[in-house]
């Protein structure tokens, strides 16, 4: 428990030094992701990742050698015991100001053979008096044939719009503030080696939704889309899953693909009907060939095939599963009724004993105004990221990037974990 609370003090220490020479556009209001470690892929080894020769080094190392304290030999231990850790941290961006954090998480097996199931959750408060306090669950069954996948989440989070499509402009900035209620449920069963399919269940309950208008004085999207001062999504999604990956936390090859058809309706108490379709595409390639380096590739498809969907419930940049997409820009900065992202990046090792890493990432995404209008033009996202090894075993790496954007738009991003 001191080593967690030392890390979590470093983390402190990182997030504040970097974060007070900060983004001109504010990045997302959430300042730690959560590590959601799913384990291998059945029949696969365990989700570590070791290299021969260099003996490997992560924060807990540094922390012992800067203590003069003995290590206690990194190893997978994970058993139907749970393994629980909590770490608080500050934050600090433009959007929140000072927020206070406290993450924790539980991980254990259901059987000796079963991949590693998690509990993760955390909750923030900001000087801004946001509150954030996402939940996630991955409960896989002894035998790996079952995965019971939970997402759930309470938010209290004013944040900007900025209009419909990829050709909005900064200067038709919308302050809006909202309460939300998330509730995903998602069960998986294993077909064959690595494909899965399943049905779930997503509820989405927005209320106490407010708009403070354009700052340049003309009408918003928001209002001609449709004002309501609450929207609630409810419906059953399909979903299905192949993954290669070696690593779901931090892959080094293979590849993801899902997808999820999301079909909302009134009777299940939705404000409207409507339907929605994600593909997820995501492929990792050792370059060059037998080294540790990784260039990483993303595509990430967001889709309104029918209905009007609540404003908010839009594909919108940043609002994928993981906050990931359009770093570069501010959460919910491009928004619109279809959505076409793509993203490259190279993962390179700085320090032979991985301690330190490092990234270069390009994004461009398209979206457009609205049902059935063209795709608008592609904003790209670029820039440069620096890695940290918070754990050797699992290869998690605390995530430091800076990105670029059109409009003067750059920021700094802190998360732990990568961003795909």
């Amino acid at each position: 428990m001191k080593l967690k609370f030392a890390l979590g003090v470093l983390i402190i220490i990182l997030s504040y030094g970097l974060n007070t020479h900060a983004q001109q556009t504010p990045p997302e209001g959430i300042p730690l992701k959560k590590i959601t470690p799913k384990g291998p892929a059945p029949g696969s080894k365990d989700s570590t990742i070791i290299e021969k020769g260099t003996p490997q080094k992560d924060l807990s190392d540094v922390m012992s050698d800067l203590f003069h304290s003995k290590t206690t030999p990194e190893i997978d231990s994970i058993t139907t015991k749970p393994q629980t850790s909590v770490v608080p941290a500050i934050g600090y961006t433009l959007v929140t100001n000072f927020a206070v954090v406290v993450s924790g998480n539980v991980a254990f097996r259901t059987g000796p053979g079963s991949r590693i199931s998690t509990i993760v959750a955390s909750a923030s408060y900001t000087q801004n008096k946001q509150f954030i306090m996402p939940i996630q669950t991955n409960f896989w069954t002894k035998d790996n044939k079952y995965v019971f996948i939970g997402n759930y989440s309470y938010l209290k989070y004013p944040q900007s719009t900025y209009g419909l499509g990829s050709n909005s402009k900064v200067s038709t900035e919308n302050p809006m503030d909202y309460s939300l209620i998330q509730f995903y449920e998602t069960i998986l069963r294993r077909i064959g080696g690595n494909f899965y399919i399943g049905l779930g269940y997503n509820f989405d309950d927005y209320w106490d939704i407010s708009q403070a208008g354009n700052k340049d004085g003309s009408v918003s999207d928001y209002t001609k889309y449709r004002i309501a001062s609450r929207t609630i999504a409810s419906g059953l999604t399909i979903n299905s899953i192949l993954d290669s990956r070696d690593n779901a936390i931090n892959p080094s090859k293979g590849a993801y693909i899902g997808l999820q058809l999301r079909n909302n309706y009134k009777f299940f108490g939705g404000s409207n009907d409507w339907r929605s379709l994600i593909i997820d595409v995501r492929k990792y390639i050792k370059l060059p060939e037998g080294s540790d380096n990784v260039l990483a590739l993303w595509s990430y498809d967001w889709l309104i095939i029918s209905g009007k969907p609540p404003y908010l419930n839009l594909p919108a940049t940043g609002w994928d599963a993981n906050f990931a997409t359009g770093r570069g820009y501010i959460q919910g900065r491009f928004r619109g009724s279809q959505m076409v992202y793509f993203e490259s990046e190279y993962r390179y090792k700085i320090t032979a004993n991985g301690l330190l890493g490092g990234t270069v990432f390009l994004n461009a995404e398209s979206l457009s105004a609205g049902k059935r209008t063209s795709l608008q033009s592609i904003q790209p996202g670029y820039g440069p990221g620096l890695r940290i090894k918070l754990n050797k075993v699992s290869n998690t790496n605390i995530s430091i990037n800076y990105g670029f954007g059109n409009e003067h738009s750059n920021g700094l991003f802190i998360s732990v974990g990568e961003a795909f």
